[in-house]
């Protein structure tokens, strides 16, 4: 198959060198902030002259931190360059005082297209600082791995917002990072000064492995494309007390526990005849996390088809599955506002009000996805 050539925003300096001429700039950004010679865009703008700050999100600049760890402001070695914390004890805003020594804020991450990645939050609270302090916003557009043909999952009801969910978006949103910027600046009245330096030979229709582009893992438990796609679903097993497979080479490609029974769970999967994807019977012994040095029964997602593939249903209907067989299995306890994770997960609490029913929820789901996908159609950009 002949790859698709694909120019993320930093591709195209015939548009952002002039933009960012003389202008001070901080960059959010992590490791798979990179050209297509793989060249990290810190590196770029560092050499440009452009370059006076960093910021980090969850997982830190370089992507070596796991999921929750505490980060701290420091120096980058390889540049000398303050590196300030956006996931920390400092907070997820950014003091007026860095923001004074700025000309601009710009913004280069891999997102992979799910609600509950926290980047797109990182951004969002980064527009609004810029806004109020009247910075510009730039952002670095990104093709959405996924491709952007269609949402799925669920559209977060407001009163389940969190870290993890902060607007009323579907599971799968079906937007670029700029898209979603651009939404989010209007329909959420942060009114920020907004510039998006778009992508080049992206169409809707395109998911990450059409592309001649390299794979750079946004954080360190999506190190494939496949990890992407299975994360929309298989991610509610964070909510649960199933292993989402952190810790083992295949991060929510694979799930499971240790009284699992992963032969039977295949078979009842295999019956729904779900498309796009097979199921094997897998064993892990998890390095980290749930049941770190446990032996775990579980369940491996292989991928046949991307495009037929629906991984939010596929995760609800392990979730429901597993749940209404095994009497081991519980979900996370509840927050001290008495939400449960997986409610966040979801954005809603259909799961765990105990009348679910997998058919009737997705119906109900259908008709939101509708509606929210008109909301955001004026926004696109490809």
């Amino acid at each position: 198959m002949i790859k698709r050539k694909v120019f993320n925003g930093i591709d195209r300096p015939e548009i952002w060198i002039s933009l960012l001429k003389g202008k001070k700039i901080g960059l959010i950004t992590n490791a798979s902030g990179v050209d297509r010679e793989l060249r990290l865009t810190s590196d770029i703008l560092f050499e440009s002259g452009n370059l006076s700050c960093m910021f980090s999100p969850e997982h830190g600049v370089r992507g070596d931190k796991q999921a929750g760890d505490h980060i701290d402001t420091y120096t980058d070695d390889l540049t000398g360059l303050p590196v300030y914390s956006l996931y920390g004890s400092g907070g997820s805003h950014i003091k007026p005082e860095i923001l004074d020594t700025l000309d601009a804020l710009a913004f280069d991450i891999q997102d992979v297209g799910a609600r509950f990645y926290t980047y797109i939050y990182t951004l969002s609270f980064a527009m609004e600082d810029c806004a109020a302090c009247g910075k510009e916003m730039i952002v670095f557009d990104r093709l959405n791995p996924l491709g952007s043909v269609k949402p799925q999952g669920t559209v977060l009801e407001p009163e389940f917002a969190s870290t993890i969910g902060r607007f009323p978006i579907a599971t799968r949103f079906n937007m670029t990072v700029g898209e979603y910027a651009r939404f989010i600046n209007e329909t959420q009245n942060i009114h920020c000064q907004l510039t998006v330096i778009p992508i080049d030979g992206w169409t809707r229709d395109c998911i990450f492995t059409d592309t001649d582009l390299s794979w750079v893992s946004p954080s360190p438990n999506i190190p494939t494309p496949d990890s992407n796609f299975c994360y929309i679903g298989t991610c509610l097993a964070e909510g649960t007390n199933l292993s989402e497979g952190r810790g083992t080479p295949h991060p929510f490609e694979m799930i499971g526990a240790p009284w699992l029974d992963p032969n039977e769970v295949v078979c009842a999967m295999k019956k729904l005849d779900l498309p796009g994807v097979k199921f094997r019977p897998c064993h892990f012994t998890p390095t980290f996390s749930k049941y770190a040095n446990e032996l775990c029964h579980g369940i491996q997602l292989h991928i046949t088809d991307h495009r037929e593939f629906l991984p939010f249903e596929t995760g609800l209907y392990l979730m429901d599955h597993i749940r209404n067989t095994y009497s081991s299995f519980s979900v996370r306890k509840p927050s001290s506002k008495g939400i449960h994770f997986i409610d966040l997960l979801l954005g809603c609490n259909d799961f765990t009000r105990g009348d679910f029913c997998i058919e009737s929820f997705l119906e109900r789901q259908g008709k939101k996805l509708a509606e929210y996908e008109e909301r955001i159609k004026p926004y696109y950009m490809y």
